[in-house]
């Protein structure tokens, strides 16, 4: 059994009987201005996660038996691409996507495909073109991943 003895009461700044609380100048408690519950409270990484969500889940209905194995997967931005070997979509010398084709190996990785959330983000007018945009990017990754055109994706 643990006994520990009671503690002195210690005069604070105001007086012996004042009460100190985490509300220093008088502004109010700290914490969220917005609830947790509404949408005004997910982060852009979040809402970008489910702008990608969206549009694979309508890509794995129409092809759920070609996409049964292959990875989706959103990173901030893009890492030094010289060192990889796979197939890369570019804006000019900024990479949007990343293609890793996987394959039967000594680990049996399964192809990924890889989203740059910040050079799509920085390249959308607003969350509609944004959610285009990222369509776009995985219609033409996927495409590529099966060997066929784009068109016949979308």
């Amino acid at each position: 059994m643990l006994v520990t003895s009671p503690e002195p009461r210690r005069s604070l700044p105001g007086g012996p009987g004042r009460r100190r609380w985490r509300d220093r100048h008088g502004r109010g408690l700290r914490g969220r201005l917005v609830p947790a519950n509404v949408p005004a409270s997910r982060t852009k990484a979040e809402l970008f996660d489910d702008l990608v969500l969206d549009a694979v889940e309508a890509l794995e209905r129409r092809y759920a038996k070609e996409l049964a194995g292959v990875e989706f997967a959103v990173e901030e931005v893009p890492p030094d691409l010289n060192v990889y070997d796979s197939d890369v979509l570019e804006d000019g010398e900024v990479a949007l996507a990343r293609l890793l084709p996987g394959g039967p190996g000594r680990h049996n990785v399964p192809p990924r495909i890889v989203l740059y959330r910040r050079p799509l983000e920085f390249r959308a007018f607003d969350r509609e073109d944004l959610a285009d945009l990222i369509h776009d990017v995985i219609i033409e990754q996927v495409a590529n991943l099966l060997g066929v055109d784009p068109e016949e994706l979308d």
